[in-house]
């Protein structure tokens, strides 16, 4: 099986830098939306996320250069090398372990402790390792929660459900889904972090929420109803007439949950926006509007 270094295409010794920026690209090339129906490109793009998600962590990436995990993130055994044994050499050049015995030689021995050994690691169970993922989701699902899927390194998938309300960088944690355990040992879990992505509109802060909404020359002086987006859905909201740009609406409840069981609030800008083209007519009522002329708003 390839190294997460042949799978992204890079040197062992590239940069975090150059491994992000290889992995956006292949990413962006192999992404299933990109590629509907291609299931060649959807098993590159889970071998690519998981080779990723090997090198992008340090600590990861380290154990895997050290040989203490393998390609798919799997912890592996310890391996006893010759140098080792190079102490425990005898003045007939035979080599002999801590315990005294010869490993060559003294075979009744040797194996007679082996085996011993192999009756005592049979009988002790061992709980599996934790392991350790990063999801990222939108605004309006860390509001509003619901299924998600997790690509596991090796290209697995694993489901989870996203609590209403959750935080940046809050760690979701899935019981018996990490790796199996040793010798009938409990399973180790799942330990999923949270990472919520910018949203184009909304701006969170705590627990409320803010967003600009463009409103017409028309609505901003006689006043009407428009709707505003909100993380739950559309609303419809009055603009109180003779309204300037800058003027704060607030929607009550409308914000993140919160973990007392509420909502935080949501505030509205309102910003006046012109038409894109010019517009003759109120270019003409403008030049005839003598109240206009007097008004400066920067006076004061």
């Amino acid at each position: 099986m390839a190294s997460p270094y042949e799978t992204l295409g890079v040197k062992k010794d590239a940069s975090q830098k150059e491994i992000q920026s290889v992995y956006r690209k292949l990413a962006k090339k192999y992404h299933p939306d990109l590629n509907p129906g291609d299931s060649s490109a959807e098993q590159k793009f889970k071998s690519v996320s998981a080779a990723y998600a090997i090198l992008e962590d340090e600590d990861k990436r380290a154990k895997f250069d050290r040989g203490e995990i393998d390609e798919n993130g799997v912890e592996q055994a310890p391996r006893k090398y010759y140098r080792e044994y190079a102490q425990g050499r005898d003045a007939s050049g035979r080599y002999r372990n801590s315990g005294g015995f010869a490993d060559f030689g003294d075979g009744d021995d040797l194996f007679s402790s082996f085996f011993s050994g192999a009756r005592g690691r049979r009988q002790q169970t061992v709980r599996g390792d934790d392991l350790q993922f990063k999801l990222e989701i939108s605004l309006l699902d860390a509001a509003n929660g619901g299924p998600k899927t997790v690509t596991l390194p090796g290209g697995s998938t694993l489901e989870l459900r996203i609590p209403p309300g959750v935080r940046d960088g809050q760690v979701l944690r899935l019981r018996g889904k990490g790796s199996p355990g040793f010798n009938g040992g409990p399973d180790g879990d799942a330990l999923v972090e949270i990472q919520i992505l910018p949203h184009r509109q909304f701006v969170r802060d705590g627990d409320n929420v803010q967003i600009e909404v463009p409103i017409s020359v028309r609505e901003a002086v006689l006043g009407g109803k428009i709707e505003v987006p909100t993380l739950s859905g559309a609303v419809s909201v009055t603009v109180p007439a003779n309204t300037s740009t800058g003027r704060i609406l607030r929607l009550s409840g409308k914000g993140f949950p919160n973990r007392h069981g509420g909502h935080g609030d949501q505030f509205v800008t309102l910003k006046i926006v012109l038409p894109s083209s010019p517009d003759p007519q109120l270019e003409e009522f403008m030049r005839g509007w003598e109240g206009g002329r007097n008004f400066n708003p920067r006076r004061a």
